[in-house]
């Protein structure tokens, strides 16, 4: 198969990309807000910020692999400890709106207060203005998208239509990196599970954790055959369990055991892509600037006998009327260049 793949920082074969959904109890409050009143329910998720995330951090730090933590701005200010815990070690954190809200079902400025509302709470928290933005498990719209980008974000990583980051249009004269995401590498719909409110509706998940990493392996194989981004979702409370915890850490093994892996955060992939785009254009302004240049002394005098006769006569050069301009320093240059 023939598929266009990205340029990787430092020629690397392909990119992996690790990020934590915060969801804590909003998992389940989004599912049924009644839960309020269920502590039971409720610690399903509390278990993964008590728990769960202090283990991914330990295998972070083993490993010097920093992640990209997505973080409702409720989770932040309901876990303070635990957002300046994951700032303090390094990783990113991003946002999750405020609230694990539906964003789809929202008006504009709904959205928008959600928003706000999420990346001041960080910010209030830990002292971080987030720079990439993940709506919750419920449907988002275009208009989310263009609010993200109001609100100062870089990057999206919420849609499931390619492997490789890529600008989204957004249909209003502006564009947003998305950093796409597929449901076969998120722990959530493998381990996710519970009786009453019922997840799934028709009951009988967990999944078999062979199963799982198998699936996990394959599709980074996938990836780094074909020189694309591998990212991986995880929610403390499926991963952080004692039994599961382990699947993180083979996986990282075997990512381990292949060599040009760029390990990256949602921010690094965008200072990356704004690199890559950066030198393309210098090139493409080189190129052209070049081509200029040529076809200006063409007109004028054959490059040869530019070239041959700049040592022997440099005042030649004084009667060119564009003596001092930038393009004639870069032509002669150039000719200096190609002449010694």
């Amino acid at each position: 198969m023939n598929l266009e793949k990205p340029k990787w920082p430092d020629g690397k074969k392909c990119a992996a990309m690790l990020t934590i959904n915060l969801n804590a109890e909003l998992f389940w409050l989004q599912i049924d807000p009644s839960c309020k009143d269920m502590p039971k329910t409720l610690s399903l998720g509390q278990y993964g910020m008590t728990r769960g995330v202090d283990r991914i951090l330990s295998i972070l730090k083993e490993r010097g692999i920093k992640a990209t933590f997505f973080t409702p701005g409720w989770v932040a200010e309901q876990y303070p400890d635990k957002l300046k815990k994951i700032k303090e070690e390094g990783h990113e954190i991003a946002s999750l709106a405020y609230k694990h809200e539906n964003m789809a079902l929202l008006t504009e400025e709904e959205q928008e207060e959600a928003m706000k509302k999420g990346i001041e709470a960080i910010q209030n928290v830990c002292g971080v203005t987030p720079v990439g933005f993940r709506a919750p498990e419920g449907e988002l719209t275009l208009d989310t998208l263009r609010i993200a980008k109001k609100y100062g974000m870089h990057y999206s990583s919420n849609l499931c239509d390619d492997d490789r980051p890529y600008q989204k249009d957004l249909e209003n004269g502006e564009t947003l990196l998305e950093i796409p995401i597929h449901w076969d590498n998120y722990d959530l719909p493998y381990f996710a599970f519970n009786y009453h409110p019922a997840f799934p509706k028709g009951q009988g998940r967990i999944a078999n954790y062979t199963g799982v990493i198998n699936n996990w392996k394959d599709e980074f194989y996938g990836c780094y055959e074909y020189g694309l981004c591998y990212v991986l979702q995880l929610d403390p409370a499926a991963i952080g369990a004692p039994g599961r915890i382990g699947l993180l850490e083979e996986l990282l093994d075997y990512i381990d055991e292949f060599d040009s892996v760029w390990w990256t955060s949602g921010e690094e992939m965008y200072q990356g892509n704004t690199n890559e785009k950066r030198k393309e254009r210098k090139m493409h302004a080189l190129t052209n600037a070049l081509k200029i240049i040529n076809a200006f002394f063409a007109n004028i005098v054959p490059i040869g006998d530019i070239l041959w006769t700049f040592p022997q006569n440099f005042s030649w050069y004084a009667n060119i009327p564009i003596i001092g301009s930038i393009p004639f320093a870069i032509y002669l240059l150039l000719g200096m260049g190609i002449y010694f």
